[in-house]
């Protein structure tokens, strides 16, 4: 509550002056075309995050859960004694920059118990869509910076598409990140699964240092669709699937999470998981009522968390 409310408040408040500049007929008509592009993902397909409010759909749909899962694997890797105070991060397909967000909130947080070290972190965002960099940073600039300890970070922003890659052209530093992270940018389309992986690998070649490591997220149901398995509770089959995914991007495994809100393997029940959450889970208290104003939503909003956190190294 101490980090996330305040965070979701400051979004929404954000989200409202966004959409006040747009008439009422225009909004409506824009957060169509950008929910029903982004709304594919549930079924199981690639959006093109091409519309002009595809990213604050993504903001009021996935942002919130998606910083709060980087948020914990930050602080599974700091738990782990692996965060330098001086930190360069490459984030493939990042988005408005949920990995920066994760990290900043997890530093704001730690800054409760102990004095954290003078940190300096350079922030390199690869993401096809410049809406979302430009999103991402304007909401930064309006709340991380907006904190009495705001993060030390510099950031450098290409927008390419990552399957126009070209390693020559895009002059990213070699052999120089501590961290390369792919959150949650795996293709459902099994060509361009495969052609991706293929650029991440090289990617991971060039410019990760030896010492460094790849941070990867991914939803439970896409990585057992990958290899059309249905996921039960198995913990063998669930380790035998995590080693083939990092295998099959050149890298060694250090370690994987299961990071669940049900704390089960095998899905629930669209009901049953209805109750739990409502009866377990923490809600979406502010941003439930930008959802039920502006897409008619008839239930609450809760954080939920499926997602495979998998550190690995080269």
């Amino acid at each position: 509550e101490s980090i996330f409310d305040n965070f979701e408040v400051k979004l929404v408040e954000y989200l409202q002056e966004e959409f006040s500049k747009i008439s009422d007929k225009q909004l409506a008509i824009k957060l169509e075309d950008a929910v029903e592009d982004i709304t594919s993902l549930k079924m199981g397909q690639d959006p093109d995050y091409r519309f002009s409010l595809t990213p604050h759909v993504y903001f009021m749909k996935y942002f919130l859960e998606n910083v709060y899962c980087l948020y914990l694997a930050w602080f599974l890797i700091y738990q782990d004694g692996l965060l330098p105070t001086k930190l360069n991060i490459l984030d493939i397909a990042a988005g408005p920059g949920t990995t920066a967000y994760g990290l900043a909130l997890f530093l704001q947080s730690c800054s409760s118990f102990f004095d954290i070290p003078q940190m300096h972190i350079s922030y390199y965002s690869l993401e096809k869509q410049a809406a979302f960099q430009y999103r991402g940073l304007q909401f930064w600039r309006k709340y991380i910076e907006s904190q009495l300890n705001p993060l030390n970070n510099y950031f450098r922003f290409v927008s390419s598409d990552i399957f126009l890659w070209d390693a020559k052209s895009r002059n990213i530093p070699k052999n120089f990140f501590d961290f390369i992270v792919i959150s949650h940018c795996f293709f459902a389309d099994n060509t361009k699964r495969i052609q991706a992986n293929d650029i991440y690998k090289e990617i991971f070649s060039e410019s990760l240092n030896n010492q460094g490591y790849v941070l990867l997220i991914i939803q439970d149901k896409k990585l057992f669709k990958a290899y059309n398995i249905y996921q039960v509770e198995d913990k063998e089959q669930e380790k035998n699937i995590v080693y083939k995914f990092v295998e099959e991007l050149g890298l060694e495994l250090v370690w994987y999470k299961y990071i669940n809100a049900t704390g089960l393997r095998k899905p629930l029940a669209i009901s049953e998981f209805a109750k739990f959450a409502q009866d377990e889970l923490p809600k979406q208290l502010y941003m439930t009522r930008l959802l039920k104003k502006y897409f008619s939503q008839k239930y609450e909003s809760h954080y939920v968390l499926d997602d495979y956190v998998i550190l690995a190294k080269k």
